[in-house]
């Protein structure tokens, strides 16, 4: 299995029943996404939480186990319901659209597979999703965060964390994609670039820093588990793969320590990388390739980022300011 089973992500549901047809079916569904649409494990995870919510949702609205045909059936009504009970629970507009995003992707897939055809889901309309920009560390903020991760009472733990936010801030990775690492992959023994496999197994070369490949080559000689050239380089407390959640704990650790804002996750590092870049004369189209981007126009946010910097320290400093 690429993932785990629907019975499984149901399991939370207490005792969601489906007909066989209609599981199967909806596994069919999450592994095309995968396997034929190239999306990520994450993708895979988030689209198998809305698949449950939705059916968990259908069971309660028509008071009994939901089967193709219930799906066959539904009507915009139904679905504007659902969103509205979310919305209820406190679910943010930009989940909602995912979770509707989601929606529509199975119901094309059912009409294609020439499984069901119900376009119902074509009238609801997705919730709007204020628009938001970046949210970077200062650099001041981003270097003190740096000198000041890991502090674990385990030396090689320490090291461990430095060297992720290391490439999250040195290199712009996603976490995932820092964590996907392997010692055959990572920037060590002389090599100073990095074959990244991104969203939707998109592939890109990122260049890494001597302070970069540093940070990991020590982390590798203080790990106490053997680091197979195939295997994940960064490893937890017992020698598992580590979690991403380890790091986002030593985030919010250090954000306390260090009195950052509350969006100084490990993302911001990545964010602080594009903006920090963009503000030292980078070229937006580098930018873009580094970051592994599809599209230009979802790099240009960090021009927004860049541009309310400038007016900031504009209105700071300009001798007509106050005057205003």
């Amino acid at each position: 299995m690429l993932a785990q089973s629907l019975d499984e992500v149901l399991a939370g549901d207490a005792e969601l029943p489906l007909s066989g047809e209609l599981k199967g079916v909806v596994e069919a569904w999450l592994d095309h996404l995968v396997v034929e649409r190239g999306q990520s494990a994450a993708t895979r995870e988030a689209y198998e939480r809305d698949a449950r919510q939705f059916l968990a949702f259908l069971k309660k609205h028509l008071g009994h186990p939901p089967c193709l045909g219930d799906l066959e059936r539904l009507d915009a009504k139904t679905i504007r319901v659902f969103l509205a009970g979310r919305r209820k629970a406190g679910v943010t507009s930009r989940s909602l659209a995912r979770t509707l995003s989601a929606l529509r992707t199975l119901f094309r897939w059912l009409e294609r597979e020439e499984t069901l055809k119900n376009r119902a889901i074509l009238q609801v309309a997705a919730p709007k999703i204020p628009h938001s920009i970046p949210k970077p560390l200062t650099v001041q903020g981003a270097a003190s965060l740096i000198e000041r991760s890991g502090g674990d009472s385990e030396e090689w733990i320490t090291a461990r964390d430095t060297a992720v936010m290391m490439l999250l801030y040195g290199s712009g990775l996603r976490i995932s994609e820092a964590l996907s690492l392997t010692p055959r992959t990572a920037p060590i023994d002389g090599r100073d670039i990095m074959h990244v496999t991104g969203k939707g197994g998109k592939e890109r070369l990122v260049p890494a820093l001597a302070v970069v490949s540093d940070a990991i080559s020590k982390y590798m000689r203080l790990c106490p588990y053997p680091l197979e050239p195939e295997m994940p380089l960064f490893r937890g407390a017992r020698g598992g793969p580590l979690s991403p959640r380890l790091i986002q704990l030593a985030m919010e650790k250090l954000r306390l320590e260090l009195q950052l804002p509350d969006t100084a996750t490990p993302h911001a590092l990545r964010h602080s990388f594009a903006t920090h870049l963009l503000s030292a004369g980078a070229d937006l189209r580098q930018i873009q390739e580094l970051l592994g981007h599809a599209s230009l126009s979802t790099t240009q946010v960090y021009t927004e980022v860049d541009r309310a910097r400038l007016l900031t320290v504009y209105d700071q400093a300009h001798p007509r300011a106050a005057r205003r």
